[in-house]
């Protein structure tokens, strides 16, 4: 029976790590990476607080993400990449099959997701034979933004820009229903231009010195929301896939500005720009 659980064991990390070998050839060819998230990275780009301690709890496989401080030894379907793992990934593996209790994994959770502090065999070896949950030790981290199981390092720089709009503006205090999410790398700097522009032009329309936080508080209401509120109602969205409310924000002013320059012509108010750009939009589909 031992001889048939030692050979089990072999074959399933032999199994995880021909899985491992594929998925690292198909990020070799899209380009896209393939290891797991690294926390310090993540600490350092989105500024996060903590840990605290939240006490043991039953935890997702599928939301946990990346690692502490071994992400390069498993890919981010938790598979491991090399075979000097194979010694203390098949003794888990044996437990799993022997129905032998190991003590929880710890985790760092932030936002959503999670990464691994200990427990990186016990948690290849549960996504491996399918375990839906696991018991975890788990540590929260604050932040200002949501984190969901789909994050990529590709993400990253613009979740970093985000965070340092956040910091910059306190807009999620000033305005908490504010949902602002980008798919453009440049699109943070970019409002805060816009806001920028809007404190100045309010200067000189009310004779008087504007705060930041009055100057936020006026572009979100005046400038921003007017705007999101005609996408919502045009359903526009639709013919957008890959981009946010947000997004289509900017190319509305990038529209109202090449407007007026290219026609000598005077800005629009925020919402009939809005308007001339869905419909401008909405004309070029239709000649399609």
């Amino acid at each position: 029976m031992s001889d048939i659980l030692n050979e089990r064991v072999r074959a399933d990390f032999q199994r995880a790590r021909f899985k491992s070998f594929i998925n690292q050839a198909f990020a070799l060819i899209s380009g896209k990476k393939n290891n797991l998230l690294s926390y310090d990275e993540i600490k350092e780009t989105l500024k996060i607080g903590g840990p605290i301690y939240r006490g043991v709890k039953t935890v997702s496989v599928n939301q946990i993400i990346g690692s502490l401080n071994r992400y390069h030894e498993f890919d981010k379907a938790f598979l491991p990449k090399g075979d000097e793992l194979a010694t203390r990934w098949q003794k888990v593996d044996r437990a799993f099959y022997e129905d032998i209790h190991l003590p929880p994994v710890v985790l760092y959770k932030v936002s959503d997701v999670y990464f691994v502090v200990d427990g990186h065999h016990r948690v290849s070896v549960a996504r491996e034979q399918g375990q839906e949950f696991i018991e975890a030790e788990v540590r929260e981290c604050s932040t200002r933004i949501n984190l969901t199981a789909g994050i990529t390092p590709e993400d990253l720089e613009i979740l970093g820009a985000k965070i340092n709009f956040l910091e910059r503006t306190s807009i999620d205090k000033i305005r908490p229903d504010a949902n602002i999410y980008l798919n453009i790398p440049d699109g943070f700097d970019r409002m805060l231009e816009h806001i920028a522009v809007h404190r100045y032009f309010m200067g000189l329309d009310l004779q008087r010195d504007i705060s930041e936080e009055e100057a936020i508080a006026s572009w979100y209401d005046t400038v921003y929301m007017p705007i999101i509120k005609v996408i919502r109602q045009s359903d526009v969205l639709k013919d957008f896939p890959n981009k946010s409310e947000s997004d289509l924000y900017l190319w509305v002013l990038d529209h109202q500005h090449y407007l007026a320059e290219a026609f000598d012509q005077p800005l629009l108010p925020p919402k009939e720009a809005a308007k001339k750009f869905i419909k401008t939009k909405g004309k070029k589909k239709t000649k399609k």
